[in-house]
């Protein structure tokens, strides 16, 4: 670097000085004009000439990144003594403060619960909750439903797996955090929440009411079909889905079926364990799934079980709300070629929470890992892409008669390559 870039004569001065008090500003808040002297010599050469390097150096020493807790404490004793409000509910500032802190790792999927909000979560993972009945998500910072559970108010109002939602009752959901927006959207049975949406992302919206309902999520149902085929229902993985995925197995066996169709579309996922279990079936060794967490640390899960559908034709059906535990179930048979998937890319929602209850009844979701499938595929953002792909699941057909009736393809598609 040459004497003329280094250095910048005194005539210059008055153009760094605004640099200068900014720089001055940064390093130390409320400098007086003799700190700014000090900061002129140390940013000077023996000359007088101030060195742009030393400019820069300074700017980058003055930018703090470590955590100072006393100015957390500060903030809080001003909003208590500035807060136009009064009293400051300290409650609230304490749960408020805890959120924030899980917020700021930028995760969709970590949340802290104060105690009302966690033991509503624990409701909706026990399988009964008032609400509209749909997964929701964030996916490149836009609201989205993930899926609409089985004959929920959300289901039969319209609502699609891919919808994105841009208003709640008329609030903007632009940067609105995941447990905020869920908190907005659930409610009391019989009331109402008006979803502003856009289906498939198309550019036109329309607004949606939904009227809220006790939400009982029907985990598992079974029939046989044509061709000696037993379909398979599974809409999520919670509390009761094993043992009725158990009580199924059990009595799809006795009935001798050629095959099986599992059905795993719209299903947004649920406790680890239960996709574990329910995936073994067809597995009879190796892993199911790989928890891989920081520092390079990992769990492998291998089968468990009886596996009592070992060599039975399997199709599994897929779309793009097929989500979390879902996704490990499929990307399972998939890897150990147990199953024909069919229908859609799926979400691509791979990472583990954790969900820790804490003394003051509280909650914190946070997480921990992410899902590799066995032949070590990342499910996280990257999804689960289908054997067979399908570019509809759903066919109407408008009969003789004049009434619309409509065709399941990806059920159809499943039955014609098990019937082979």
């Amino acid at each position: 670097m040459n004497e003329g870039m280094e250095k910048i004569s005194s005539r210059h001065y008055w153009k760094l000085w605004l640099v200068l008090i900014l720089v001055g500003a940064s390093f130390g808040a409320g400098l007086f004009l003799g700190k700014v002297w000090q900061v002129k010599d140390f940013v000077s050469d023996e000359k007088g000439d101030i060195e742009i390097i030393k400019v820069l150096n300074l700017y980058s020493k003055s930018r703090s990144s470590s955590a100072d807790f006393e100015q957390f404490w500060s903030l809080w004793n001003k909003v208590k003594e500035k807060f136009v409000d009064q009293p400051v509910d300290d409650v609230k500032l304490f749960y408020g403060a805890l959120q924030g802190v899980v917020s700021g790792l930028e995760d969709p999927y970590s949340m802290y619960f104060p105690p009302k909000q966690a033991e509503e979560f624990a409701e909706e993972l026990s399988g009964e909750f008032e609400g509209i009945g749909a997964e929701i998500g964030i996916k490149e910072k836009q609201l989205i439903i993930i899926a609409p559970l089985s004959g929920s108010p959300a289901e039969k109002a319209g609502i699609k797996s891919g919808d994105k939602i841009y208003l709640i009752d008329g609030e903007e959901t632009y940067g609105l955090s995941l447990d905020k927006a869920v908190a907005k959207i659930r409610g009391p049975k019989g009331t109402a929440v008006k979803l502003t949406i856009s289906h498939d992302g198309l550019q036109e919206v329309q607004e949606i009411t939904i009227v809220r309902d006790t939400i009982v999520v029907p985990n598992v149902v079974w029939e046989m079909k044509d061709k000696n085929i037993a379909y398979l229902r599974v809409s999520s993985f919670n509390d009761d889905t094993w043992n009725q995925f158990d009580k199924a197995i059990k009595e799809i066996k006795l009935k001798s079926a050629k095959g099986i169709v599992l059905d795993l579309r719209s299903n947004p996922g649920g406790y680890l364990d239960t996709a574990i279990s329910v995936a073994s079936e067809w597995i009879k060794s190796g892993n199911i799934v790989t928890e891989k967490f920081s520092a390079d640390r990992e769990n492998n899960h291998a089968t468990i079980g009886a596996h009592r559908l070992l060599g039975v034709p399997t199709a599994v059906l897929v779309d793009g709300g097929s989500a979390s535990a879902s996704e490990i179930v499929a990307g399972a048979l998939q890897d150990y070629g147990a199953a024909k998937i069919i229908g859609m890319k799926t979400y691509g929602k791979g990472s583990v929470q954790d969900f820790e209850v804490l003394p003051d009844g509280s909650a914190l979701k946070l997480t921990v890992a992410r899902w590799y499938t066995p032949k070590d595929r990342q499910i996280d953002k990257e999804g689960i892409m289908p054997d067979v792909v399908l570019d509809k699941m759903v066919e109407s057909v408008t009969s003789t008669a004049g009434v619309i009736e409509y065709k399941d393809l990806g059920i159809e598609k499943a039955i014609e390559l098990l019937g082979e």
